[in-house]
């Protein structure tokens, strides 16, 4: 039976708080400045100095400024280090418009494609209404990336650069969204018309090429021949012209992005380790790479990372990163701020819980150019954010070790570094994976 708190309860309640020791002096200390500030702890910053046993040269980093594309940034960036290094291009990018443009695009097919799947639905179903609720965003996982670079390749910056909408696409989303959902309204009424299939695509083609005019519009047309043309770092001038995107991503770049592989730590009791994943209606091209996750401890995780920065390669991951961290500090570390101490309460639970309980799951992407390793354990990572300069230390970050344990779910490694053990999962397992719901939390987009 359900009870009702009472006047009793509330006197208890408030003889409680004036019998915590020092509880007037938190009170004004918090109404002042608020609860992180309050719990904020100094040790933690002097525990966290930037210096890296390994440390990759990685140069100036990018910003995503107002979008979500730091899935998309993040794994460009692992790329552009490379040309950097071999091309000798100090502050080179890729444009992170082109892969933008073709991302949503093909996230309108993807979705258009999931109301013809679930058209026999209710509008109210759990799966209908998921979809709804965010037909396409900015977010996206690796493999969501590579997708889009084996279909569309990929060009520099410089020839096709950022746009309004691009560098804030709060707006576009926003026309794009209602878009979709209108088209919506009009498959899922054809469906239930029994429409013939020769009338649904000709309806989902015209609905495409309304998707690629708004994308036209905001972000540009992407460009299908280009020349590229630099100088390099010791002042000598290149050009290489008559490029395509495909041909300047085999030239430039060259990985074979089949060769790497999703790595996810979910310790929860529905993933067991060892066992390839993937989640039900995420994805953006039809036809294309479709997203794996294989799961392993976070120690596993962490010492693939070692190994690939060791051979000085950067390692692209996903965190959650709004928990115990400052983007002024750079700082992120459980014990940043001392919640518990602050409040009198204990606010621990473990990853697993989290996940389960809504409390935490992937919200960004990152890259990890460093480790810190003391007696061959490490204890701190350096991240190269896509904030811009003026977050942390020039765009650099420094996580904890107990930082990954705790929020860091992703990361992307090449199978090169896996055990052969591993590398037989992924192969046995890669045509039929498990299926996780759309809304389970290793399906989040960075």
């Amino acid at each position: 039976m359900s009870k009702a708190v009472t006047a009793e309860d509330l006197a208890k309640y408030q003889a409680d708080l004036e019998n915590t020791p020092g509880s007037a002096a938190i009170q004004k200390a918090v109404m002042n400045n608020g609860v992180l500030k309050s719990s904020e702890d100094v040790h933690s910053q002097t525990t966290m100095e930037k210096t890296f046993s390994i440390d990759l040269s990685t140069g100036t980093v990018a910003d995503q400024k107002q979008s979500g594309r730091c899935w998309m940034f993040a794994a460009l960036n692992t790329m552009r280090h490379d040309i950097q290094q071999q091309f000798k291009i100090k502050g080179f990018e890729l444009s992170q418009n082109f892969t933008f443009f073709w991302d949503k695009f093909e996230k309108s097919n993807y979705f258009y494609e999931n109301v013809l799947k679930t058209a026999g639905e209710d509008i109210d179903s759990r799966k209908v209404a998921w979809l709804m609720a965010n037909p396409q965003g900015d977010g996206g996982q690796w493999d969501m990336l590579t997708a889009i670079i084996d279909k569309y390749g990929i060009v520099p910056k410089s020839v096709m650069p950022e746009t309004f909408s691009s560098s804030a696409s709060g707006q576009m989303n926003k026309v794009l969204n209602l878009k979709l959902r209108k088209d919506a309204v009009t498959l899922r009424k054809l469906v239930a018309d029994n429409a013939s299939a020769e009338d649904i695509q000709t309806a989902k083609d015209q609905m495409l090429s309304e998707d690629y005019r708004i994308l036209a519009y905001t972000l540009g047309v992407p460009p299908t021949k280009f020349d590229f043309e630099y100088r390099d770092d010791d002042k000598n001038y290149h050009i290489d012209r008559d490029l395509t995107p495909r041909t300047f991503y085999e030239k430039y770049i060259g990985w074979d992005t089949n060769a790497f592989q999703s790595l996810i730590n979910a310790p929860t009791a529905d993933k067991p380790y060892n066992h390839l994943y993937t989640v039900e209606m995420l994805g953006n091209v039809i036809g294309g790479r479709e997203v794996r996750h294989l799961n392993l401890t976070v120690d596993n995780l962490k010492q693939l990372a070692i190994k690939q920065l060791e051979n000085g390669e950067t390692v692209w991951f996903g965190s959650d990163v709004g928990q115990s961290s400052d983007s002024k500090l750079g700082i992120m570390d459980p014990a940043l701020f001392d919640k518990n101490g602050l409040f009198n309460a204990n606010f621990d639970m473990t990853k697993a819980d989290r996940l389960d309980y809504g409390e935490s799951l992937m919200t960004h992407a990152m890259v990890i150019t460093g480790v810190d390793i003391v007696d061959g354990q490490p204890t701190k990572w350096k991240v190269e954010n896509s904030w811009g300069e003026k977050a942390g230390d020039k765009g650099y970050f420094v996580a904890s070790d107990a930082w990954f344990d705790e929020f860091v779910y992703q990361v992307v490694i090449n199978k090169k570094y896996l055990s052969q053990d591993l590398q037989d999962v992924i192969k046995n397992e890669y045509d039929h994976p498990t299926v996780l719901k759309p809304w389970d939390p290793m399906g989040a987009l960075a």
